[in-house]
């Protein structure tokens, strides 16, 4: 896959082609981190188009300081910030719902005991507070570096790192009063 920017320069060239080139490779990825923040998947496709009608109708220069990835999930966050901001003055309270997730484990008993340290997982995260949330969704889920992870947070890369500690010791903490040992993940 193509980091994104020879699709997007040819976009800004005139080549109309680029625009699905773009959004194949980054829709999925994108619509996932929306909806760590928003935590409703409709909600977050629906951001993630918004973050791409926004970077083809506006046709920001990408200068290439970071990656076409990083740059991209920047619009995404905004959406979802400015979505989040809606939504508190609405006061409406959004539901902590975990889909499903297809599995093709061997054995019932491994595919359930996957699919309850998942669900585990997932709800020790939305406990933590929300840059540590987001950091470790950008590292871990969407395999940001933690250059990339701050820019995209906004923050240096350093205090992405430290977050990013702090955020797995919040997180190790969450599950161990769930009554997870470092084994069982």
């Amino acid at each position: 896959m193509d980091s994104g920017e020879s699709a997007y320069a040819r976009y800004l060239d005139g080549d109309e082609t680029a625009v699905g080139e773009i959004i194949r490779d980054f829709r999925d990825g994108l619509i996932l981190y929306i909806n760590s923040f928003v935590r409703d998947l409709n909600a977050a496709e629906e951001l993630c188009e918004d973050a791409f009608v926004k970077l083809f109708t506006k046709k920001p220069r990408f200068h290439g300081n970071s990656k076409f990835r990083t740059f991209l999930y920047s619009f995404g966050r905004n959406a979802a910030l400015d979505y989040l901001r809606r939504e508190k003055r609405r006061q409406n309270i959004g539901l902590d719902e975990c889909g499903e997730i297809s599995l093709d484990e061997i054995s019932l008993e491994e595919s359930y005991l996957r699919e309850e340290r998942k669900k585990a997982v997932y709800k020790a995260m939305s406990k933590l507070k929300d840059e540590q949330r987001q950091v470790l969704w950008l590292m871990y889920f969407e395999d940001f570096s933690a250059r990339e992870a701050a820019a995209v947070m906004k923050k240096t890369a350093h205090a992405a790192e430290t977050l990013a500690y702090r955020a797995r010791q919040a997180l190790k903490a969450e599950l161990e009063k769930e009554g997870f040992t470092y084994e069982d993940l």
